[in-house]
């Protein structure tokens, strides 16, 4: 008991304390809600023992930070599902609801086109929540950050959506009412893409570098789902990683300081170019936090990174914890390259760096093993050509992201030029279309699997152990591993 009271610990235990009670607090108030602890009035209580957590930075303060952190994780969630609708209320009369597109609009069966919507009213009442509502093809001009009024029956919601709206007619669009910058900056260069180079060989394109999904064809975004490779086309961390890493390296020979600014400045206009989806939070937070302790010269353990960008996503959006799939992908993907990788890495080969191929087949592998629980118990559908297909064509995105960078860079300058700059984009894409289109329509290209979550728990456990195994084996210190290198 002494010791909780007179010995110190170190500040980054009561950080990794307080990440872990507000992801605790957010499960908890969205299986238990309640008004309790949802007034304003709390924030100033937490901050001030947070506060005297971080300035004794004694023991007995990290199991403060959790309990802290789990009436803060409780108050954000309890205030997220009190402003979500009562659907019941409406009775399956119709409603007029107004929202603000939240990402890009994914194209449907047939017409439909596919809105999340956020800053919602319905009947002139403000609400809470995402709401999934789906609208026909004469709607085709509804961007991002657009707010469009729609009118339909609401029903119940799925998944993380407060609710939601099947066959809406759309009455009013205003365009741009959200601050989106960069919105016009993309369609501009997206359009300059596609005038020199045909599609899906566009649109392939035009995913990796702007991570607008909109524009693929849905055969051949379905083949993209069979082959495993749809994370590299929309936004995503591999994409954002691919740049910060070049960026880094790149400027590193001018300074430490030019380095961090040039790659935290393509963060910022990565997420602003392609929106902030679940992924894409998570990724920019790991990339800015793993810059930000490359710069000062300090090693954070992936554990406490996850943690803390996990905490930070779910005080943002709680919803993202109670089912987002894409968002838990995300971290399950990044646990596989942060922690299975470089064990797998230094368990074959020591302390010898790996090369390029070696690299992507190791963490293309370790993502894929960590996110198939997820996948089984969502989806019910495993790809059994996705580690070959992946070798085959992510060694290349980079160079494709150059290639079709500079192709639509040069169209803008001279339309003439362009033609003959793209030419070795599309080349590039046409190979990858191909790869990508030959493993789809293969008759074993996927296996249908389903897993209860107690499976997936089951799963998740052995990897666990063998985590531990790997890890005890090689003696490798995961402090050493940083996503920005």
């Amino acid at each position: 008991m002494r010791n909780m009271l007179t010995k110190r610990t170190h500040p980054v235990f009561i950080v990794a304390s307080l990440s872990s009670g507000i992801l605790l607090g957010c499960l908890l108030a969205y299986a238990a809600p309640s008004a309790w602890l949802t007034s304003w009035v709390w924030w100033i209580v937490w901050l001030f023992w947070l506060c005297v957590c971080f300035w004794r930075s004694l023991k007995w303060a990290v199991v403060v930070a959790l309990l802290v952190g789990m009436m803060m994780g409780y108050g954000r969630g309890a205030s997220e599902l009190a402003s979500w609708v009562n659907v019941e209320q409406y009775g399956g009369q119709q409603v007029m609801l107004r929202g603000v597109v939240r990402e890009d609009p994914e194209k449907g069966a047939g017409s439909e086109l596919r809105l999340r919507l956020d800053s919602v009213s319905i009947d002139g009442e403000t609400r809470g929540g995402v709401y999934w509502v789906t609208v026909s093809g004469d709607a085709a001009n509804i961007e991002r950050s657009d707010a469009v009024s729609v009118q339909g029956e609401l029903q119940e919601g799925f998944g993380t959506f407060a609710a939601s709206m099947f066959r809406a007619q759309v009455n009013t669009i205003e365009k741009g009412v959200r601050f989106d910058p960069l919105l016009g900056v993309r369609n501009s260069f997206a359009d300059a893409i596609h005038s020199t180079i045909p599609d899906p060989q566009a649109a392939l394109g035009i995913g990796y570098i702007l991570g607008q999904k909109r524009a693929l064809p849905l055969d051949f975004e379905e083949a993209l789902l069979l082959v495993g490779l749809t994370h590299v086309v929309v936004a995503s961390g591999y994409n954002l990683t691919i740049l910060v890493r070049l960026s880094r390296r790149l400027f590193e020979r001018v300074s430490r300081y030019t380095s961090v600014m040039v790659s935290g400045g393509l963060i910022v206009a990565f997420i602003g170019i392609t929106g902030l989806s679940p992924s894409m939070s998570r990724a920019g937070l790991v990339a800015g936090l793993s810059l930000v302790a490359w710069y000062y010269g300090r090693t954070v353990h992936p554990a406490i990174l996850m943690l803390v960008t996990a905490a930070l996503s779910v005080l943002f959006n709680p919803s993202y914890l109670w089912g987002d799939v894409g968002w838990m992908l995300s971290f399950a993907a990044f646990a596989g390259v942060m922690f299975l990788a470089p064990l797998l890495q230094a368990y074959f080969y020591g302390e010898q760096k790996p090369g390029i191929f070696r690299q992507i087949l190791g963490e293309t592998f370790s993502a894929q093993l960590v996110t198939l629980p997820i996948i089984l118990v969502a989806f019910g559908v495993m790809s059994n050509v996705a580690l070959v297909a992946n070798v085959l064509v992510l060694p290349l995105v980079p160079l494709a992201m150059l290639l079709t960078f500079f192709a639509g860079l040069a169209t803008l300058i001279s339309p003439i030029f362009g033609e003959y700059a793209s030419i070795p984009a599309y080349w590039l894409l046409s190979y990858m279309k191909t790869i990508i289109e030959y493993f789809a329509e293969l008759p074993w290209t996927s296996t249908k699997a389903e897993a209860s979550i107690a499976t997936a728990t089951a799963m998740y456990a052995v990897m666990l152990l063998l985590i531990v195994v790997l890890k005890r084996s090689t003696g490798l210190s995961f402090r050493r591993v940083n996503l920005v290198e």
